[in-house]
């Protein structure tokens, strides 16, 4: 068990500002775990993970949305580009990349107010994919904040659940991502 400095130390890094990696790797068993058990040695906490399939079936491309202390970031992204399997790894930040959630949240609305749940769903512009006489799922895409918000306004109504997808970004212009 940690003691209370080594606590403390766990709960400010993972209180820093987050970042983003996009990991490009071979589409092979184990990547994703050697890749993750980088940023637990180092103190990182992964907040959100991606994974798809590219255009090519035998490559994958990881979104990792992290925090933890900046000063080890320079450090994990070299390492994490010293596995056997990654291609690269990149820090990806707002102003070189276009970044987007999605989540779908189910809540009760009868009546009255399923009026003002599709004008929520609406300013977010979002979607209603499922309607019952009791309840509706929304979509809502869009960046972190966004999500929050819609999110937020909803919790008016009585939430059920949510589902939320962790951050997907593509680099800007002609850079890969």
């Amino acid at each position: 068990m940690p003691d209370t400095a080594q606590a403390s130390e766990i709960v400010d890094a993972t209180q820093q500002s987050p970042h983003t990696l996009s990991v490009y790797v071979n589409n092979r068993p184990g990547v994703l775990m050697r890749t993750c058990q980088v940023f637990a040695r180092r103190g990182f906490n992964i907040d959100s993970l991606v994974v798809s399939g590219g255009r090519d079936p035998a490559f994958s491309r990881m979104t990792i949305g992290l925090s933890g202390n900046p000063e080890g970031l320079d450090q994990i992204i070299k390492q994490v580009a010293k596995l056997i399997d990654v291609i690269h790894c990149f820090e990806h930040t707002e102003g070189n990349s276009v970044t987007k959630e999605m989540v779908l949240v189910k809540f009760l609305a009868r009546g009255e107010e399923r009026t003002q749940a599709l004008h929520i769903i609406e300013h977010f512009s979002g979607k209603t994919v499922d309607l019952t006489p009791n309840s509706m799922i929304a979509m809502i895409t869009g960046d972190s904040g966004k999500v929050d918000s819609a999110v937020a306004m909803l919790a008016e109504f009585e939430i059920i659940e949510t589902v939320r997808t962790g951050k997907v970004l593509m680099a800007r212009g002609e850079s890969a991502t």
